[in-house]
C-alpha cells in the first residue's frame, strides 16, 4: 500500500468528501479518485461506497483508516530520526479553542511563548462548534481545546489523541438583584417560571439545559433568548430578569463579577470535561508537547 493513498482513505473519513480532501491536499478531485482507487485495487473488500451524492468508507475502509493512523504516527516518528523536526523546538503551534476558553487562556499562553523565544511558535484561532465537530478541528490544527458535556460520549480515541485539562462544573447564574443571589445554592424547584437564555441548539451547553434541567424538574424550561458567548450571556443576566447557565472557572470574565451571581444547582450534577485533542502524528512532535505542558500550566496556574 502506498502512503499517500493511505493518508488519502483517512481524509476522506476525517473530511467527509472528495472535494474537501483535494482542498486539503491541495489536489484535483479527480486526482483524489484515483488514488482511491489505486489503494482499492491493492484490497480484495470495498473500502468505500457511495452514500447518495457522497462517497463514504465501509467498516472495512474505516479499519484501513485506522490503520493510516499509526502509520501517520510511525512516519512522523521516523522523520524525527532523521530530520530532526519532531525535536526542532522552535516549530510552529497551531492552537484552537472555544470562546471562553480563548478568553479564559489565550493570553497567558501567547505571554508564556513571548517569554521563550526559543521555544515554539504559538498561533491561536478560536473556533464556536457543536461538540461532534470538535475532533474534525484537529485535521486543521495542531491543538485543539474542546468541551463535552459530563454525559456524553467520550472522544473518539481511534481519530485523537485526549489530554484532559479540567473537569467544570455548570452554575445557574442571576443577576444580583434577583431574589436567589443571595443564598449559597438553589434547587430546580425554585427555578419553576423563569426565563432562560440557552446556547444555540446542538452546541455543547445546550443539552444540559433542555434535556437534564427539563427532566429533573419534571417541566419544560421556558427558553426566551439563544446566545453562545458567554460575556453576552452575563451582559444580559446583569441587567434583566433572565437567568442561564454558566461555567464556573471560564464563563464569567471579571468584567461581570460584581453584577453576575453563580450558583451551584444542589440537586442536578452537571458540568463539562475541557480537553486537548490532537492527531497522534501530530502529538508526536516535541514543539506539540510543550505547548500542551504550557496549556496545562496556565490551567492549573
Amino acid at each position: 500500500m502506498d502512503v499517500r493513498h493511505l493518508t488519502t482513505l483517512r481524509e476522506l473519513r476525517d473530511r467527509g468528501s472528495v472535494t474537501a480532501v483535494a482542498a486539503a491536499l491541495h489536489l484535483s478531485p479527480s486526482a483524489v479518485s484515483q488514488q482511491l482507487a489505486a489503494l482499492q485495487r491493492t484490497t480484495p473488500v470495498p473500502l468505500t461506497e457511495q452514500r447518495g451524492r457522497v462517497l463514504a468508507l465501509t467498516a472495512a475502509g474505516d479499519r484501513v483508516a485506522d490503520a493510516a493512523e499509526e502509520v501517520a504516527a510511525a512516519l512522523a516518528r521516523a522523520e524525527d530520526a532523521v530530520t530532526d523536526f519532531l525535536t526542532a523546538p522552535q516549530e510552529p503551534v497551531t492552537v484552537t479553542a472555544f470562546h471562553s476558553a480563548g478568553l479564559a487562556w489565550f493570553p497567558s499562553l501567547i505571554e508564556r511563548a513571548e517569554s521563550e523565544p526559543d521555544g515554539p511558535d504559538v498561533r491561536v484561532r478560536d473556533e464556536d462548534v457543536s461538540t461532534e465537530e470538535f475532533p474534525q478541528l484537529a485535521a486543521d490544527h495542531d491543538i485543539v481545546i474542546a468541551h463535552r458535556p459530563f454525559a456524553s460520549t467520550p472522544w473518539p480515541q481511534e481519530r485523537v489523541a485526549v489530554t484532559s485539562l479540567l473537569e467544570e462544573p455548570i452554575d445557574l447564574a442571576v443577576s444580583r438583584s434577583h431574589p436567589l443571589a443571595s443564598r449559597p445554592s438553589v434547587r430546580l424547584s425554585e427555578l419553576s417560571g423563569e426565563s432562560w437564555s440557552a446556547a444555540h441548539e446542538g452546541f455543547p451547553l445546550e443539552p444540559l439545559l433542555v434535556q437534564a434541567m427539563s427532566a429533573a424538574a419534571g417541566e419544560p424550561i421556558r427558553i426566551r433568548h439563544r446566545v453562545n458567548e458567554f460575556n453576552v450571556v452575563a451582559a444580559i443576566i446583569a441587567r434583566t430578569g433572565t437567568v442561564g447557565l454558566l461555567p464556573r472557572y471560564t464563563g464569567l470574565s471579571a468584567q461581570f463579577a460584581d453584577r453576575v451571581v453563580l450558583l451551584p444547582i444542589d440537586d442536578l450534577h452537571i458540568g463539562r470535561h475541557i480537553d486537548v485533542l490532537t492527531r497522534r502524528d501530530t502529538i508526536a512532535r516535541q514543539s506539540v508537547r510543550t505547548v500542551i505542558d504550557w496549556i496545562t500550566a496556565v490551567v492549573n496556574g
